[in-house]
């Protein structure tokens, strides 16, 4: 049985990747693999997780994901801090989908230790 890489676009497998993430076995060590494991949550569909990586003060009380999105890959195209020394930090990423792509610029932060997602921009 082959095993392929994860959708957040690393080599390793789902489960060793991102998956440990959305199971809870582990927290995203930076604001990169955050942001990785919530793209891979959105080619999953696994909306609690995105809610349960949403800062407190910018989260919304419910999150309807289009069961008919169909992902198709991610591109890293910098970042800024959000390392593990960091309470902050930038990722700007192109997330691709059947029939277009999204350009975002997304904040993250600290809570209690573990990056969450505050918001996002869209760079012209």
């Amino acid at each position: 049985m082959t095993r392929r890489s994860c959708p957040c676009g690393l080599p390793q497998a789902y489960e060793a990747c991102c998956g440990r993430f959305h199971s809870g076995a582990a927290a995203a060590p930076t604001a990169e693999a955050l942001m990785r494991s919530r793209y891979c949550a959105f080619v999953k569909g696994d909306a609690g997780y995105l809610l349960r990586t949403w800062h407190p003060r910018t989260r919304p009380g419910t999150l309807e994901l289009d069961p008919g999105m169909r992902w198709t890959g991610l591109e890293i195209l910098g970042t800024g801090e959000g390392s593990a020394f960091h309470s902050s930090g930038t990722v700007e990423f192109r997330a691709s989908y059947r029939g277009g792509s999204l350009h975002e610029r997304s904040r993250f932060e600290r809570v209690d230790g573990a990056w969450v997602y505050v918001d996002g921009e869209f760079p012209a």
